[in-house]
């Protein structure tokens, strides 16, 4: 019992039982990514048909820019444009069902930190925050003292900056060229 005691009267032991907590989610959510889409043979075809057309169209548009542009040319940039936005796509809706899952372990871990933490500073920011930011960071907490941070605003910053991190680091993040693209992409000024 000696540890918990420890912990306890250390002064950062509350930021860093969330912070340690965020962690643990991220890779419990990239875990539940692995099994659900990373490993299967649908996501590396959609990955590879991806990279490749992105590659593809690069190279496509560099040449576009060195020689004049022809009717033929901007037919293939177009074609090949509309292959890598339908392999996003369909790369985005692929990812959507893991993404219910990893929505449910963030809601259920989140409702346990804020039972946890309910009311308690957890950080002192070394700033004054603006509007709506200190809205966020000081959610649930009493007292007038900007500079106080709540459970929810250290475990939203560490949650997004770890699990993209993550993600990079094991090789999940996106293909270069669905970085614009999902379920919702840009319109075609072309088309417009």
């Amino acid at each position: 019992m000696a540890t918990p005691q420890f912990l306890s009267s250390f002064k950062y032991s509350d930021s860093l039982t969330v912070v340690a907590i965020s962690i643990c989610t991220a890779v419990v959510c990239e875990a539940i990514s692995w099994i659900l889409i990373y490993r299967t043979n649908s996501y590396k075809s959609l990955k590879s048909s991806i990279d490749k057309a992105s590659k593809k169209l690069e190279t496509m548009k560099t040449e576009t820019i060195k020689v004049t542009t022809k009717k033929s040319k901007t037919r293939k940039i177009d074609r090949v444009e509309t292959s890598l936005k339908e392999s996003s796509r369909d790369l985005s809706l692929f990812k959507f069902k893991s993404g219910a899952v990893v929505a449910l372990v963030l809601f259920i871990v989140f409702g346990l930190l804020n039972s946890l933490f309910e009311g308690k500073v957890v950080a002192k920011l070394p700033f004054k925050p603006i509007g709506i930011v200190m809205k966020m960071s000081h959610r649930g907490l009493q007292g007038d003292d900007a500079t106080d941070c709540s459970m929810a605003f250290l475990y939203f910053l560490c949650s997004i900056s770890i699990r993209t991190n993550l993600q990079k680091f094991l090789g999940f993040s996106p293909p270069r060229g669905a970085a614009g693209a999902g379920l919702f992409p840009m319109p075609d000024p072309k088309t417009n």
